[in-house]
This record gives C-alpha cells, structure tokens and sequence, in this order.
C-alpha cells in the first residue's frame, strides 16, 4: 500500500501590516456588502508584485487604491479611484495593467498615479468582473473573468488577449476562476476554481486553444484556491483563503510543503520577491497585512506585455 508522505508544515511570518491611517474603519462598501455579507471592511489586499526595484505592489479592492510598500515595511498610497482592483502584473517598468472588478482591465501609472482604461468590454459586452491575469514572454495576456460565479451558475470565464488585440474565450464554463499561472515552458495553464474548492489543468495547443481540461488538485474548507505562481522547481504555489494557507503542490499536485497563516487569516494571492526572488509574500486580506516566508527555490521569473 502506497501512502503519501505528510508535507513540512511552516508558519508564515508577517512583514508588514497596513498602517492604522490608511484603515476605512467602522465603514461599509458595496464591495463587502456583496462579498463580505455586509461586514465593514478596513481593507481587502490582494494582488502583490514586485517592481523591479524590490518594492511590493498591492491592491485594496473594496476601496479602490493601489499600495507601494519599499523593502522596509513602508506604506505609499500610489492610486486611489472609483474601482474595486484585485490582479496586477506590469505592462513595463512603470506602469501596471489591473484585473479590476468594475472597470475591466485598467492601466495606472505608477510614478503619477493616472488610471486609464485598457479593455472595458468584449464585444460591448461587459465583463462578469475580472479577477487575475498573467503575462506568457510572447506578450500574450491570460485573464479570469470571475464575477459572481459559482456552482450555482458555471460561467466563468478564461480570455487570452494577444499583442495585435486579438481576444480569445478559452474557457466559459468555470465556477468561480481566480488566480492564473503558466507552467515554465508555457504549455499548461493553471486556473484556481475558488468555489470549485480546486485547480484546473489546461494544456495551451499550437493552434491557439485549450483542450482536455483537468482538475488537477483539489482543496476543501469554506473558499478554495485563489491567488497561484510558480517557482523554478515546477512546484504551484496555492494561495487558499479558507483554510489560510499556501500550498506548495509539486508536480503530482501532492502538497510538498504548506505555509500556515495566523489565526483568522486570509490568503488571498502570492508572489516571490526579496533577494533572488527566493522569498514568497502573501497578502492576507482579513488583517490587512503581507507574511512571508524563505523559501527552498526561487520563483519563476514573470513575464511583462505589450
């Protein structure tokens, strides 16, 4: 009888929390009265990554702003608008492109903080609210639209937005597609299914489409997979929000290491970052604060667009 060896448990450490001055205290959002049952939020971080500087980028999405936070801990306000951004990658070294819940795709800039639209629409059709999106080293975009989707309504949707404009649907059956993230040779795309409780498998073919689709792992607890990257052993690191943990899943999905928040904690999504990019930060969205953790490899290098 085969029986899988039990994964290293390793406690995730705090590197910075978000100063009390920039809390929304005591104040309710449309956002968490969708998403949050009503209860007022101070924050909700999500979306990190790395300029090319060291410093850390992170979203607030009921509030509509966009943090810079310096290798030392500090706190920047950087934008502050009428949207909800969860996602962020960069375009080039100074602007960044965001999955916005509301305004679709937005671009802001970060030395002045200038939002600018970048794809509202499809079709004049809005988006359901997209969510995250990676770039692959061809320029091409892979984005989830979430909105409300679920197990009760499998619509969600995975685009592939290419360097002329050219925007394809990959996927429109998905409940609940999150995070997103390319395998190092870039033939697999992996998408957390937030209320599917699991990660999808699906190989990117020659010709442009998806094709034999896969659950690849499967979670449980109260909210599934969110935020997703991958280091340079070919490991998928798993943000999970329910459980408050990050999954390490090597090749076989089996659960290698995982990275436990606090108490209450949120994990909502991921990034490498700090010297050789051989640090993993987590935003941890219920207490407004990033953790951390040294890790064994370093991350795998992500691409820019456009």
């Amino acid at each position: 009888m085969f029986l899988l060896q039990a994964p290293v448990i390793r406690e995730l450490e705090t590197f910075t929390s978000m100063p009390a001055h920039w809390r929304k205290t005591g104040v309710r959002s449309p956002w968490a009265d969708a998403n949050r049952g009503g209860m007022p939020v101070d924050s909700f971080l999500e979306g990190p990554v790395f300029d090319d500087t060291g410093n850390l980028y992170v979203t607030d999405i009921p509030w509509g702003r966009i943090f810079r936070i310096n290798p030392a801990g500090d706190w920047e306000l950087v934008a502050e608008y009428d949207g909800e951004p969860n996602g962020m990658k960069f375009l080039n070294s100074h602007e960044l492109l965001v999955a916005d819940y509301k305004q679709g795709l937005v671009r802001i800039d970060v030395r002045t903080g200038k939002v600018s639209s970048f794809l509202e629409r499809r079709n004049s059709e809005r988006f359901k609210g997209v969510n995250d999106l990676v770039f692959d080293s061809k320029g091409n975009l892979f984005f989830t639209d979430q909105g409300q989707s679920g197990l009760q309504d499998p619509t969600g949707r995975v685009y592939r937005l290419s360097p002329t404009g050219k925007l394809d649907l990959l996927l429109s059956n998905v409940p609940s597609p999150n995070g997103v993230a390319l395998s190092a040779d870039e033939q697999v795309l992996f998408i957390a299914v937030t209320r599917g409780n699991c990660v999808w498998r699906a190989p990117l073919m020659d010709d442009g489409s998806v094709t034999k689709v896969s659950q690849f792992f499967t979670s449980y607890g109260p909210s599934g997979p969110d935020g997703l990257a991958m280091d340079e052993a070919g490991q998928l690191i798993v943000a999970n929000p329910g459980l408050g943990y990050v999954w390490v899943l090597n090749r076989r999905a089996e659960p290698a290491l995982v990275l436990r928040g606090p108490v209450g904690a949120s994990t909502t999504n991921v990034a490498f970052g700090g010297d050789r990019q051989m640090t993993l930060f987590a935003t941890d969205s219920t207490h407004g604060k990033v953790l951390f953790s040294k890790m064994e490899n370093a991350g795998l290098p992500i691409s820019q667009g456009f």
